[in-house]
């Protein structure tokens, strides 16, 4: 480590947990395949999540933040991958070649993970909780007004949430209605004192989706209370339910989650657009994967709702506390604190595009990479708005896969257009959830005359590049970019993902290519074939990644140093993970920084080194993509946009990029360098996948910070 990365760290105090989540089955470690499953690997990730917001060093806000993505990573998960076993449940087992042969004990596994950090969940909550109230924040119940804050609830309920609420009367109903996917409901037992008097029963949603869940209350000066959207209906039931002569009333949160994924045909050509339209429609009335509910509920209310909806204990029912859909705790108010929220520096501009004429000028004379969320994403909007009104550009194409509610991206491509330039958009309108916004955008953008293409029959277009061509007299000249991340301004603040912009002729001719595989109307490999540099899926990149194992492995065999450094999101895809086993057997020294699932084992006797793992859960969004070959001393340095999945390397349209420059590639495998020295927020991925953190002697580094003051450092050398 030189005396700039130890520099680099940050004295922090270690992270506190007075709990451990459990370890993977060890039943399930004995898979034909040698790996760890999928699924389990993911829950295993989650945990990690949850453990930040158990870290009492992290800022309440920040805590809660994690719940919050806890939460929204386990809907997801059960939208998709359960959803997804559940199916394959149903296929006999002749059918099953090729998928998870034991999905019924992979559920089985499930249900009990999540049943235990559902448990773990409630106990963190309980905790934050109590240390929001020793900093006189306070979560209000309905039931603990004062009358100054009932009369405000009373109103706040008549001016804003009486007309967005409709009870259902589900006893009434022959029908059962079918309950939203990312929504919560109060179900309602009705009763009365009167003698003889039938309960009832009732539905009602909550309006998260048009008002704001968390409601600031009048509170005394030093105080801040809150209450949540339900308890303000809670609060008001006996308006809700007057002229039904009730006057006693209990109720409980409720939710479902739903079958999330799209049936749909590979042949584009037969209407993507039509399908992707239809399977919306059918998402919302998906089967339900998962019910969630008040473990308090009453109990003959949870039966009567089980049989209306056709559910069993076979189902994955999951009792939790009061509150549920905590996905909207990422937008808890920061302004009820007082403490600050972040640790990490401010984003700021590159310094080599500080006071200068024009972003295309400095590409044009070296490659510069920027790294989010440290470096402002403006540089990119700036390129881009640049282009749009340069008249020398002639043309833009760019790739798009999830883009910002209302993306400045869009807003310089539009201009561009009507500038005349020549824009192409390559919108991915199967981007999993992203899929209605995107049919958006590609309606508004060919309004305003951009060519939009829809990607390639049975493909995902999961790259992220752009070219810009320009006249010079005459002659031509190109620049442009690719990417590890989306073009999204907003999760680039929070996303940590590599962008490199260069004017690199081989590098540019190869973005070219990539485009005309996407342009032609066959989408002939020949394109990709003919890629000098860069590796593409799904053509060229998984041969590329094997092949530059074997020479690492070629190399331990001739007793030559040999190294392997890969970062990525996840690790699934079977072949690779067998190749990184065959190099970790022959003495390879492997390194990961594994974010999301792992499916690989990083330990065993019959090795002459085991692999080093660890993934880092922080403030931001571990998102990178970066592969580091030994390559007898000559590193071979890639960005990328693909993680080692088999849908990524088989099933998507993915790029990587050599870095060519030596300065850029020293400075990324600094980075790296920090992160696997990073020892306050890196968990170590054993063949358990404990989520321990790695400990070592020395200065702690929190590789997230300690990154920060690496690229500050560089930011003050670059200025002076």
């Amino acid at each position: 480590m030189t005396k700039r990365e130890a520099a680099a760290g940050l004295k922090v105090s270690e992270p506190v947990l007075t709990k451990k989540l459990p370890a993977i089955s060890k039943q399930l470690h004995t898979t034909p395949k040698k790996m760890i499953p999928r699924d389990v690997s993911w829950l295993a990730f989650n945990a990690r999540v949850l453990q930040e917001a158990a870290d009492v060093t992290v800022p309440l806000v920040e805590r809660l933040r994690f719940l919050g993505i806890f939460s929204n990573n386990l809907d997801e998960f059960f939208r998709v991958r359960v959803a997804t076993l559940k199916r394959m449940t149903a296929l006999n087992k002749s059918n099953r070649m090729h998928i998870e042969e034991n999905a019924e004990q992979v559920l089985d596994e499930i249900q009990t993970i999540v049943i235990h950090q559902q448990q773990e969940f409630d106990r963190i909550f309980k905790n934050i909780v109590q240390e929001l109230e020793q900093q006189h924040i306070h979560i209000r119940t309905e039931a603990q007004l004062n009358e100054v804050q009932q009369e405000f609830v009373s109103n706040y309920f008549n001016e804003q949430v009486r007309t967005n609420i409709i009870p259902l009367m589900i006893e009434s109903i022959p029908q059962f209605p079918i309950l939203r996917d990312k929504s919560i409901y109060l179900g309602v037992v009705l009763d009365s004192e009167k003698p003889g008097t039938r309960q009832k029963y009732a539905l009602i949603e909550i309006p998260t989706s048009v008002l704001n869940r968390f409601i600031i209350l009048p509170h005394s000066q030093g105080e801040r209370d809150i209450i949540l959207l339900e308890d303000v209906v809670r609060f008001n039931l006996p308006k809700v339910f007057s002229y039904f002569g009730y006057d006693k009333f209990s109720s409980y949160i409720i939710k479902v989650t739903r079958d999330a994924e799209l049936d749909i045909d590979n042949d584009i050509s037969t209407g993507l657009i039509h399908q992707i339209e239809k399977g919306l429609k059918d998402r919302r009335k998906g089967k339900t994967v998962r019910f969630v509910y008040d473990k308090d509920i009453d109990p003959l209310l949870l039966e009567y709702l089980m049989r209306r909806m056709g559910l069993s204990g076979k189902d994955n029912l999951i009792p939790g506390a009061r509150i549920h859909n905590f996905k909207d705790f990422m937008d808890f108010p920061e302004s009820v604190f007082t403490t600050p929220k972040s640790i990490a520096r401010k984003t700021y501009i590159h310094p080599k595009f500080i006071n200068v004429p024009s972003v295309m000028q400095v590409i044009q004379e070296q490659d510069v990479m920027l790294h989010f969320p440290y470096h402002s994403f403006d540089t990119v909007i700036d390129l881009l708005r640049e282009a749009a009104i340069d008249p020398n550009v002639t043309s833009i194409k760019i790739t798009a896969y999830r883009m910002a509610r209302n993306s400045k991206v869009v807003n310089a491509l539009i201009n561009a257009a009507r500038n005349g330039k020549d824009v192409t958009v390559v919108i991915e309108l199967r981007a999993r959830f992203d899929e209605a916004a995107n049919l958006d955008w590609k309606s508004r953008l060919e309004e305003e005359g951009v060519h939009v293409l829809l990607g390639v029959p049975g493909l995902k277009v999961h790259a992220k590049i752009c070219v810009i061509k320009a006249r010079n007299g005459n002659s031509t000249f190109q620049y442009g970019f690719v990417s590890t991340g989306n073009l999204n301004e907003r999760t680039a603040r929070v996303y940590g993902d590599h962008c490199l912009l260069t004017a690199n002729r081989s590098v540019i001719a190869d973005i070219n290519r990539i485009f005309a595989f996407l342009e032609s109307p066959r989408h002939d490999f020949k394109f990709l074939d003919a890629c000098k540099i860069m590796p593409v899926s799904p053509y060229s990149m998984r041969p590329y990644f094997l092949r530059m194992i074997d020479k690492e492995i070629r190399a331990a065999r001739n007793k030559k140093r040999a190294r392997i450094t890969i970062k990525m999101n996840s690790l699934s895809d079977e072949e690779m993970i067998g190749k990184l086993y065959e190099a970790a057997k022959e003495g390879v020294e492997v390194n990961m920084i594994i974010r999301g699932i792992c499916c690989a084992f990083t330990e065993n006797k019959k090795w002459k080194r085991n692999i080093h793992a660890v993934s880092i859960i922080d403030e931001y969004l571990e998102h990178a993509r970066v592969f580091i070959f030994h390559n007898g001393g000559d590193e071979k340095v890639l960005i990328a946009s693909c993680d080692w999945m088999t849908r990524n390397l088989d099933h998507r349209v993915e790029a990587a990029v050599p870095i060519l420059d030596p300065e850029i590639r020293k400075e990324l495998m600094d980075i790296i360098t920090i992160q696997l020295n990073g020892n306050v927020k890196a968990r170590i991925l054993d063949n358990e996948q404990k989520n321990e953190y790695r400990k070592t002697e020395g200065e702690k580094i929190r590789s997230q910070v300690a990154t920060a003051n690496y690229l500050h450092e560089k930011a003050i050398a670059a200025k002076s």
